[in-house]
């Protein structure tokens, strides 16, 4: 499929703006925001979060009482309503922390035609979304170099302030940091680093013993080549530019060089048992929010050694 010219000359001005030629990001935050708050509170809706009995105050529900048990676990008052012995459950409330790292680096700005937001605009408000409906379930959201663990309720604010006072490199993968035993890290990226950098990013969550959450953004236009004709394309990151005569003749060894990377990151991942999701931005939000919500409940929800907690498997969304 050939790109009208007007539509590769917005291409490229997506690009330039990548390289910092145009409006900052902060104007954009609102609507980002704005647009998080909608898809999270459109998955909370008939979620039940990631509640779960345990050790706690708060009330979370009667069970009925399981032969063998101590007779001392059962709620009388409870159990005299009718014939049948009922246990009371407490909330698990040992609040859980989970690390979401989105990629702001210059090749996340980039939008084709085909998607109606940049990949950086669609990795803000997953991340956002994702934090808010985290918090809403109980847990603590921190940022890798950016923000400490918090379970306010107004964490997508704390998260775009954060955000916005921001003067460090914006790198392509995650800093070097030390999550806790057992707590989970969201990295949202396009993956376009060279392998070996991926792999030592994960590695070095791995050794922390971190369950790691590995999302592809990509844009349809860097999955399909829909180019033809003379095409300029510009590295958004400083590695100059490259001029196609016909690009339509570069299509079959681009599609190729791109299956070889991506079973190169599900190689990496599977080393260290994360999961890899693919998210093109022509496709809902909300289906990787809840892609992504299911995978972590599921983790918290298996015991810490069984295999299920760490398997590694793919949804695409």
């Amino acid at each position: 499929m050939a790109l009208e010219p007007d539509a590769l000359a917005r291409e490229a001005d997506a690009v330039r703006h990548a390289s910092g030629q145009s409006r900052s990001l902060a104007s954009s935050l609102p609507r980002l925001m704005l647009e998080s708050r909608r898809i999270a509170a459109t998955v909370i809706h008939g979620l039940h979060g990631r509640r779960r009995s345990g050790s706690g105050e708060n009330f979370w529900q009667y069970r009925r009482f399981l032969s063998g048990e101590p007779a001392r676990r059962v709620d009388w008052r409870r159990s005299a309503r009718d014939e049948h012995l009922y246990v009371r459950e407490q909330e698990w409330e040992a609040a859980h922390t989970v690390w979401i790292w989105p990629d702001r680096s210059p090749s996340m700005a980039f939008s084709s035609p085909l998607a109606a937001e940049s990949k950086l605009e669609r990795t803000l408000v997953i991340a956002f979304a994702l934090a808010e409906i985290l918090v809403e379930g109980g847990e603590r959201i921190g940022v890798p170099g950016l923000m400490r663990p918090t379970a306010s309720r107004n964490v997508i604010d704390k998260f775009a302030q954060a955000i916005v006072h921001d003067t460090a490199e914006r790198t392509s993968l995650p800093p070097g940091f030390a999550p806790a035993p057992l707590s989970e890290v969201v990295l949202l990226s396009d993956f376009w680093s060279p392998i070996p950098d991926f792999r030592r990013a994960l590695a070095q969550l791995s050794g922390a013993h971190a369950l790691i959450h590995a999302v592809q953004v990509v844009d349809p236009a860097e999955e399909t080549f829909p180019y033809s004709g003379r095409v300029e394309f510009l590295e958004p990151e400083g590695l100059g530019s490259i001029t196609a005569g016909r690009a339509e003749t570069w299509r079959s060894d681009y599609l190729g060089r791109l299956s070889a990377h991506r079973l190169a990151l599900r190689a990496e991942a599977d080393r260290v048992h994360a999961s890899l999701i693919i998210h093109r931005t022509d496709r809902p939000a909300s289906e990787l929010v809840l892609a992504l919500h299911a995978r972590m409940g599921a983790n918290a929800e298996a015991p810490v050694a069984s295999p299920a907690r760490m398997a590694q498997a793919e949804a695409v969304a």
